[in-house]
């Protein structure tokens, strides 16, 4: 007869967040929202480059100033391999590790019958292999460490939904969204939360929308609350995740979208052009 498991059960009135976190793609929009809210409830935040340093040390400043120490290091996911030795390195630089988000990533634009084999396989790099190793390499850090620990992917609406001109991404982006429910199952036993959060648009340097404000002047008729999003929404709620409120959420995706993903057969029923074809 086989024993069932023993689940580990971390106190959640331990603290008010995760210690020491381990944020990819921080440079710049999510990421770094992300990485300085956590800050204020963390003593370590491990952030991470590909191509923008400065932006990276820009995003260290603001979590200093939020209290927490900041370690900056460089993740190249074109080279998925290298992500298990970087999360080493971070878990190394923190003594230790107890949440990480997974925001690295990349994207194309190019109709399915242009798309070549180096396009698709470029973004399923960045946005699929190299978050399945990320992942897999900090839980096996979390369950070395037998304390329990938080997961959170940022995937986006596009894990749920088509778009055209996007067919890598949104095959990548869903992958992950079910790598996260397989997660969310196996790691359950160690005390381990894997959850996604799932943008809509959001204003952000790849939405080509650096140093705008949603709130100002970006009407957006298709999206119920008629504007794209701040990255510090996206952040707030990987917050909530990542600390004690959110210790029985696990193997969701939570839609940061302003209702985007409701709408299907609304926007279908009220386009008045075939403009949606092209991406």
């Amino acid at each position: 007869m086989t024993s069932s498991p023993t689940v580990q059960v971390p106190d959640p009135t331990a603290g008010p967040g995760p210690r020491r976190v381990l944020v990819t793609g921080a440079d710049s929009g999510i990421g770094k929202a992300v990485a300085v809210a956590l800050a204020d409830d963390a003593e370590h935040v491990a952030i991470t480059w590909h191509e923008d340093e400065d932006g990276a040390r820009r995003t260290a400043d603001e979590v200093a100033s939020h209290g927490a120490t900041a370690h900056v290091l460089h993740l190249d996911l074109t080279d998925p391999t290298s992500a298990p030795g970087v999360v080493d390195d971070a878990v190394t630089a923190m003594g230790g590790i107890d949440a990480v988000v997974l925001n690295a990533g990349t994207g194309t634009s190019t109709p399915l019958l242009d798309l070549t084999w180096q396009q698709w396989r470029d973004v399923l790099a960045v946005d699929l292999d190299g978050a399945f190793l990320c992942l897999q390499r900090t839980a096996r850090h979390l369950v070395d460490q037998g304390t329990g620990g938080r997961i959170v992917a940022i995937t986006s609406v596009h894990e749920h939904a088509p778009r055209v001109g996007s067919a890598p991404y949104c095959a990548a982006k869903g992958g992950l969204g079910l790598l996260v429910k397989v997660a969310a199952l196996e790691l359950a036993e160690h005390g381990i939360t894997v959850n996604a959060v799932a943008p809509g648009e959001i204003a952000t340097p790849m939405t080509g929308q650096e140093d705008q404000s949603p709130f100002e002047g970006a009407a957006r008729p298709g999206v119920p609350l008629g504007r794209p999003g701040d990255a510090r929404e996206v952040a707030a709620v990987v917050r909530l995740l990542c600390g004690p409120d959110g210790g029985y959420v696990t193997g969701a995706s939570w839609a940061v979208d302003g209702g985007m993903l409701t709408m299907g057969p609304m926007a279908g029923s009220h386009l008045q052009s075939d403009d949606w074809r092209r991406p």
